[in-house]
């Protein structure tokens, strides 16, 4: 397998449906409605999504045929193909269409190949706000705007990212106590919330920002992001020698035959 050239034909394309994400980033659009998870989040999309998805996959579905990988995207059917190929690319088209919607930052394009054990093997994540380009490749290192990346100094501060105010979290009480329990420890003066944005470029500001944190509880309900969400990231976060796994510690499987979703492992990313 020639990760180096699928790697560039994922950059390719993530560059390509970020210009398409940009030429709507300013104008109002057409919101549509699926009914997948129990979140809000799992349930908007819009056209610009589509154009998006279509985008990406110009460049990625002639290397299905050429090196016989599977497919996994969010706003189409799961044809299993994973299950059966040796890779598959995973893609999220735009992540953090909320965001997208509100017109503010924290959306961008995710794509990544997984190998059929649910290991990512390349993470592509191009973020249309800021044109920064963020890439990785299974055992070759992590990059940002093509340089190998290097990881900022610390703060005297503990940064957690999430979606959504933790005000607005049942769980909060829960969720402070973890955070303290981290800001003790590392014996930092204070906690730095970054909300607003999907799960992926979360994770990418958890790299940006040391030390820092993302994670989600383990649930029954459907939801807590799927594969998209997180295979880029989780890809980035091992060539960095960062922890990216399930809330208990443990490494993500991101081929599951149950579910795509995450909520019952839930997510921790850390930078510390």
């Amino acid at each position: 397998m020639d990760l180096q050239n699928l790697t560039d034909i994922a950059i390719q394309a993530a560059l390509a449906a970020g210009k398409v994400i940009q030429k709507y980033m300013n104008d109002d659009v057409t919101i549509l409605e699926k009914k997948i998870g129990d979140s809000l989040a799992s349930q908007v999309l819009t056209e610009v999504d589509l154009k998006s998805e279509a985008t990406v996959l110009s460049y990625l579905l002639p290397t299905c045929k050429t090196y016989d990988l599977g497919l996994l995207t969010e706003e189409q059917e799961d044809d299993k193909s994973r299950f059966s190929k040796e890779f598959f690319w995973c893609i999220d088209p735009i992540d953090g269409t909320l965001a997208f919607i509100k017109k503010q930052a924290g959306f961008s394009v995710s794509i990544a190949l997984i190998s059929k054990e649910g290991v990512p093997q390349i993470g592509v994540v191009f973020d249309p706000t800021t044109n920064n380009l963020y890439h990785a490749i299974k055992g070759q290192g992590a990059f940002k705007n093509r340089e190998t990346w290097q990881l900022n100094e610390p703060n005297n501060y503990l940064t957690y990212t999430i979606e959504k105010s933790l005000t607005t979290l049942p769980e909060k009480d829960e969720f402070i106590a973890i955070l303290n329990r981290e800001k003790e420890k590392l014996k930092l003066s204070e906690l730095k919330e970054h909300f607003g944005s999907g799960s992926v470029l979360n994770a990418i500001a958890v790299a940006e920002n040391r030390p820092a944190i993302m994670f989600k509880f383990p649930k029954k309900e459907n939801g807590g992001g799927s594969f998209w969400d997180y295979a880029s990231t989780v890809c980035i976060f091992n060539e960095l020698g960062l922890q990216a796994g399930d809330f208990y510690g443990n490494a993500l499987n991101l081929n599951s035959e149950k579910s795509t979703y995450m909520n019952e492992k839930g997510i921790f990313f850390c930078n510390m």
